[in-house]
């Protein structure tokens, strides 16, 4: 009886080690979460042997889980850093950078500010703290309220670097935990102003959410105001603020996990990616992904 006591224990080490050992970890930004949710889930439905564990925390969480390889997939809304690319080196990883969409970072508003576009440099102005009021950029004479993410987000990375000249957010600004709380933020105090993925500014029937605007970006004072709204400015670069959805693998990918890269890229996940309302790998983005093999 006890022999097989410990056989029946042993054999049941060894399925649930297996099966560990199949469950794809992805971890990472809390931009693209949503969207590699239900890519996992339409991947599930027609894999019934497939196991995919989605969670966020922000792109910098899900990178240093990657570095620490402890998770299969980094999500990242930002590309890696240097000083990473080394840490992974250090621990035997080797990143791997795959483009499993386009984001265009969007502008947004509370919905009675009378304002439909800013420049690059007011919008930077505007989140260093250096422009407080709306008057000193066409609007009403009112308080300027802002709203961002936190340090570990890679939309907060990619939003300093890009837009505000590698400078310091005002200390005003209220850090929040993701993109939808920013939406909320910004509906319910008028004056607000903040940056949030594309994927995340509409209802169910693909109508913008009622009490935030969106406001056309343009490059600099003397260049047309350009949408995030319309498709071509995003893919294009035309939209100042387009930036790749990336996933990063130890090596190139293998096995189960190139299997589920390659649905993500595939005709069904791209369809999947603009039902989240971001938008295809296009051009180059495509012939990285074919260097990662896939």
């Amino acid at each position: 009886m006890k022999t097989r006591i410990v056989t029946l224990m042993l054999m049941l080490g060894l399925t649930l080690s297996a099966f560990a050992q199949e469950m794809i970890l992805i971890k990472g930004s809390d931009t693209l979460v949503n969207l590699v949710q239900s890519l996992a889930e339409e991947y599930m439905n027609k894999n019934s042997d497939a196991a995919i564990a989605v969670t966020g925390g922000g792109s910098g969480v899900g990178i240093a889980a990657l570095i620490a390889n402890t998770v299969a997939v980094a999500n990242a809304s930002r590309e890696m850093k240097e000083k990473e690319y080394a840490a992974a080196k250090e621990n035997g990883v080797i990143p791997t950078e795959i483009v499993i969409g386009i984001d265009g970072l969007s502008v947004i508003v509370s919905g009675g500010i009378p304002l439909n576009s800013l420049t690059m440099p007011q919008i930077g102005a505007i989140f260093r703290g250096e422009i407080t009021n709306w008057k000193d950029v066409g609007g009403p004479s009112m308080a300027i309220s802002l709203y961002g993410r936190q340090p570990n987000s890679g939309t907060y990375v990619f939003f300093q670097e890009h837009v505000m000249g590698n400078k310091d957010y005002s200390p005003k600004m209220k850090q929040m935990n993701g993109n939808a709380q920013i939406i909320e933020g910004i509906r319910s105090e008028k004056g607000a102003i903040g940056y949030v993925g594309i994927g995340y500014l509409f209802d169910e029937n693909g109508s913008v959410l009622p009490g935030i605007k969106v406001l056309d970006v343009a490059r600099d004072k003397d260049s047309k105001p350009v949408s995030p709204l319309a498709k071509e400015n995003v893919i294009s670069g035309l939209y100042s603020i387009s930036r790749p959805l990336l996933q990063y693998t130890n090596g190139k990918p293998k096995g189960t996990v190139k299997d589920f890269i390659a649905f993500e890229l595939g005709p069904e996940g791209q369809k999947i990616v603009e039902d989240n309302g971001f938008y295809p790998v296009v051009g180059k983005y495509m012939e990285k992904n074919k260097k990662a093999g896939l």
